[in-house]
Parts: C-alpha cells; structure tokens; sequence
C-alpha cells in the first residue's frame, strides 16, 4: 500500500508508529506507539473485530501544529514591496509604505487567507497573528480577522494580537479605542517595546488597560542585537509590579544573545518570576538581525532558548513573517519551523521534549486546545515518511500525510499567481 493511500474504514488502527516520548506521558526521544482512529477522534487501542489494521513501518506521528506568531497581514507582498537591503529599518520602511498605500480590505483579506490555505496544507489547526492596528489601519484589518475567523471555524482557530508600538500605549482616547477594539473582537492586547524614556509608565498602563479588559498580552520585544535594548525585563518587572494576572508571552528577545552573561540570565530569572513565555523566531530573526551589507553576520539574533528552558520558562517556535519585507521566505510550515530551530538553535543533542515548543507549549500560552495522542483527542494528526530525527530533518517532507479528524486532506497549496493582480505597481 502506498504511503498516502490509508483505506476508508469507520475503526482504522495504525500500527508502528514513532512519536515523541514526552507527548505520550513516556520517557525517551522518539517511542513506538499504535494508534486507532474512530468517528474522528483517537481511541483506546483494545483490538477489535471490525477495524482495519495498517502498518506504518515506524513513521513519525505528530498532533497538528500550533503557530503562535505569525503576520498574516503582511504576508506574500514581496513581489510589490520587497526589502531593498535586507535591513530590519529596511523592512519597516517598506512595510509602511506598502500600508499606507494598498492595505484595503480586498488586499488583507486575499493574502491572509492564501496564507491561511498554505498553513491548512502543512498541517497547522491554530494560528496567532499579530495585525498592524496604527490608526487607521485597525478599521480595516480587525473586521477583516473577525471574518477569517468566522470562515476558517473549525478548520483552523484563528487569534489576532494588536501590533502598535510602546510609545502609542498612554492615556489617551486612541489607546483606549484600539483596546476595545481588540477586547469586542476577542484578541489579544500587544505592543512593540523598544528603549524609551517612560517606558515603565507605559508598560504600567498597557497591563492596566489589559487586566481591566481581562485581555492576555503579547509583545513584540528587543527585536536588535543592541545589548542596551533590555525591554524584556521591564515587562517582567511590570507584570509583578501590576500585579497582572493574564498570560503575558514575549517574543523575539534578540539582545538577550549580546547582554552580558550574568545580565542576561537575571533577565530570564525575572521572566521566570513572572511566569512569561517566550517565542523564538529564528527564521526571520536569523534573516534581518547583525546584516550589514558586504559583511557577514556574526550573531545569530535567536534568543536563549536552552537557558530559558533551563529556569522553567515555557519556549515557542513559530513562524513570523512569510514572504513580505522582514522575511522574504517562509510558508507558514511548521515542520520547516522546527527543522530550522534545530539546526539554528542546536536543539539536538539536548533534552527530549523540545517537541513540545511547537505544540503543547503554544497552545497553553495561547489558550487554544491542547495538541494530544491521547484516546478521546481529534484525530488531527501529520504523519511523516520518517522513522528517525535525522531522516525527518534531512527532507522538506513535502509528501507528509495531513489528518483532519481522521481523514486525509488535499495538501495542493495555492499557486502564487492568485495574487499576481495585487502584485500590480500602486
């Protein structure tokens, strides 16, 4: 039988399987395990009479993804707007530009939903996207998330995060308005934070707004390899300060890479007091962070994922940006993300739940449902023709099986040209 042609069957055992130990509750890097689907949904593997029985030749299984920092409004404008040298002040020019001149409504809502289609394709169930939301861009990308959300229930679950930067958090009405915008759309509060004067004074207010609204929160932080970028332990200090009490997740944290050892890792020993969660983003930091034209980078511009790991600190890989100024790459595949953050982070040859950043971690700082093999989770499944790390790591795994409750999906990603009419000059 071939690889991608599982039977029609009501009760489908498949057999030899491989999955992460610490997924099934059990020690060891990649275990065997049986698995058998029913109505949809995983169930107890007591043999049965009626059910069909495959051997997988111990392919690797995991739960669908979970992508918890993704720019679905940004996405795929590379061919209009791309880069002009790579540069992070290069991609935020650009971007803004692009904004200011072609994000209707039609243009947000065709890109992000290919980028949607793409992610469906690869075998992601739930996505967080932060949106722009400076005014008056919040009048437009926030009706067209609700609609996405709407069209995309049960199939992928769908969060939005407001992206504006620390200095437009204050006492003002503007501030005020995006918040409820946010709270009536069931989002996330977010902001970007770089060095600032009153930075505290603006970090006390966005966790007052947040914990009146009963909003989580979600930063974009230190995004430089400038080591006297220490925004992250103002949000840690903030958050004890407030006495907030949502879930506060930080991503990027580039300088912590350039900080002083001991200066870093009291950050983290904050970060940890505080109960933060961290995602790293290496693809898109990897591409932007220590460019310089005609010299090769020296830093890496990933954060301390093993030292975070270390104090207890949940870590999330994800996405970022796809095919727009920040990144000129990237699908919204997370297999590509987790290939990546291995090779980038030397996540081998270290500890056996890494897996976990890329499902269970981001789904509890998220609040989406928890990724799972347990009998009694949806049969939403990704199976590799891979029986080890190495053969997994070593291909795109571009003919991976995707279920949705238990059965295959068309994998066929949208073709590029779909777009080629937004593509047109201004």
């Amino acid at each position: 039988m071939d690889f991608l042609d599982l039977p029609e069957a009501k009760r489908l055992r498949l057999m030899n399987l491989r999955a992460p130990g610490p997924l099934l509750g059990r020690p060891g890097d990649l275990v065997a395990t049986d698995l058998t689907i029913e109505d949809g949904r995983i169930v107890e593997n007591d043999a049965r009479a009626d059910e069909v029985e495959i051997d997988m030749g111990g392919r690797i299984i995991f739960p669908c993804f979970i992508d918890a920092h993704t720019h679905i409004d940004k996405g795929h404008i590379w061919a209009r707007s791309p880069n002009p040298d790579g540069t992070f002040m290069g991609a935020l020019e650009t971007v803004g530009d692009d904004r200011r001149a072609r994000w209707t409504a039609e243009d947000v809502r065709r890109r992000a939903d290919f980028a949607l289609r793409c992610a469906w394709a690869h075998g992601t169930k739930a996505v967080r996207t932060h949106l722009d939301s400076s005014p008056p861009q919040e009048d437009v990308s926030w009706p067209v998330f609700r609609e996405l959300r709407e069209d995309w229930a049960g199939c992928i679950d769908l969060q939005a995060v407001s992206l504006t930067g620390i200095d437009f958090v204050g006492d003002t009405p503007a501030w005020r308005d995006l918040a409820q915008v946010v709270k009536g759309s069931g989002g996330v509060l977010g902001a970007v934070t770089y060095p600032v004067a009153d930075i505290d004074r603006r970090l006390d207010i966005f966790f007052e707004t947040a914990g009146t609204l009963g909003l989580d929160a979600d930063f974009h932080v230190d995004e430089t390899m400038d080591p006297n970028s220490a925004t992250l332990r103002a949000i840690a200090r903030a958050v004890g300060r407030t006495g907030f009490t949502g879930k506060v997740n930080c991503g990027h944290c580039c300088s912590l890479s350039t900080q002083e050892e001991s200066v870093a890792l009291e950050t983290l020993d904050y970060c940890a007091g505080a109960g933060l969660s961290i995602t790293s983003l290496p693809m898109c930091n990897m591409y932007l962070q220590d460019r310089r034209n005609g010299r090769t980078p020296r830093g890496r511009g990933v954060t301390l994922v093993h030292e975070a790991r270390a104090r207890g600190i949940p870590v999330i890989f994800a996405s970022d940006n796809t095919r727009d100024p920040f990144y000129a790459y990237g699908d919204l595949d997370m297999l590509e993300v987790m290939r990546e953050a291995t090779r980038i982070c030397h996540l081998d040859h270290s500890r056996e739940d890494w897996a976990e950043a890329f499902l269970t971690a981001p789904a509890a700082a998220c609040g989406f449902e928890t990724p799972s093999l347990d009998p009694g989770a949806p049969a939403d499944l990704v199976i590799c023709r891979a029986r080890s790390w190495t053969e997994l790591f070593a291909r795109p795994q571009s003919d991976r099986m995707v279920l949705r409750a238990g059965r295959a999906i068309d994998r066929a990603l949208p073709d590029y040209a779909e777009l080629d009419d937004l593509m047109e000059p201004a």
